[in-house]
């Protein structure tokens, strides 16, 4: 938090030095009726226990003070807001080690569920596309606000051989720049969302990808999907298809995205919903004046009707 007219912030003094003064005159008020009372005269104004509800009005009066000083210094604050435009790529792996099953009933076809269902969670406003890739890269869904379009082209995804994450990252950097030259105004923030279970074998390597979607401004949040003890049936032997989170850690690092590892159907549903959140909603600063001040006001009020309900006096 930060203030726009900190200066009036040397008031809070002033309200302390309010509450050391209340202190002292309660405490100099105790002694001059145990000083001056005969034992019978003390025993009958004299509470048998200290009320907590004789200091609750000016305690809360005093706090309004405090509060209403801070208010006036105009308090500016991170505030988490809805995005209102964004533009998403989902860039899917579709080599064949994505087949394999040890994600029931495998791999591929869990991605394909969760995907539709991140798709279907964003913002109708947000513009969404899909990016396929296997040996090399496609754009199978342009970026639209036509969100039924990459669901269906989710829908449409077979596998293939080989895997080329550079080239999924440089070509969902065209599809948004394709967009961006399309728009009237300035264009929306953009976001690469990558799946994938295996280390980069065919195309550009992912250094290039990331350096380009570095320049480009575009974060690349990647998933690695899938368990350690994968595997596929090539004629006939099994052969091992473990997640590789190494380069995809690294090329969500080099990007400033996000991360993410599932081993599972939930957890690769819980790490798209936790996308939607991020992706959705930003951060802004924003003066927050208003709302210290509604604070400052409702304790000041509460100080009153409490002071005016038990002692029938103002504080």
């Amino acid at each position: 938090m930060r203030f726009e007219q900190p200066l009036w912030l040397w008031l809070l003094p002033v309200a302390a030095a309010l509450v050391v003064a209340y202190v002292v005159a309660q405490r100099r008020r105790s002694r001059y009726a145990v000083r001056f009372a005969t034992l019978p005269m003390l025993e009958k104004v004299a509470p048998r226990r200290p009320g907590w509800r004789r200091h609750a009005p000016a305690l809360a009066f005093l706090a309004a003070i405090v509060v209403l000083t801070i208010a006036i210094a105009r308090p500016v604050a991170d505030v988490r807001v809805p995005r209102e435009r964004a533009t998403v790529v989902v860039a899917m792996d579709i080599s064949n080690s994505m087949a394999a099953t040890d994600v029931a009933p495998n791999r591929f076809e869990v991605a394909k569920e969760a995907a539709t269902e991140f798709v279907n969670n964003l913002p109708e406003q947000f513009n969404v596309g899909l990016v396929s890739f296997a040996r090399t890269a496609a754009v199978v869904a342009p970026p639209s606000t036509n969100h039924q379009a990459t669901v269906d082209a989710i829908e449409g995804l077979t596998l293939t051989d080989s895997t080329a994450i550079g080239e999924a990252v440089l070509t969902s950097l065209q599809a948004v720049r394709s967009l961006d030259a399309q728009a009237a105004e300035d264009p929306p923030p953009a976001r690469i969302v990558l799946l994938s279970d295996g280390g980069n074998t065919a195309g550009r390597p992912i250094d290039e990808g990331a350096r380009a979607a570095t320049e480009a401004g575009v974060p690349v949040s990647t998933i690695a999907y899938g368990t350690p003890d994968g595997t596929v049936d090539i004629e006939g032997r099994p052969v091992p298809v473990p997640a590789d989170t190494g380069s995809l850690q690294d090329l969500a690092e080099a990007t400033a995205g996000s991360f993410y590892a599932a081993e599972s159907d939930q957890e690769l549903r819980d790490v798209y919903s936790d996308l939607q959140s991020s992706i959705g909603w930003t951060t802004e600063e924003r003066e927050i004046t208003n709302l210290v001040a509604g604070i400052a006001l409702a304790a000041a009020l509460l100080a009153g009707l409490a002071s005016l309900l038990w002692f029938s006096r103002l504080p």
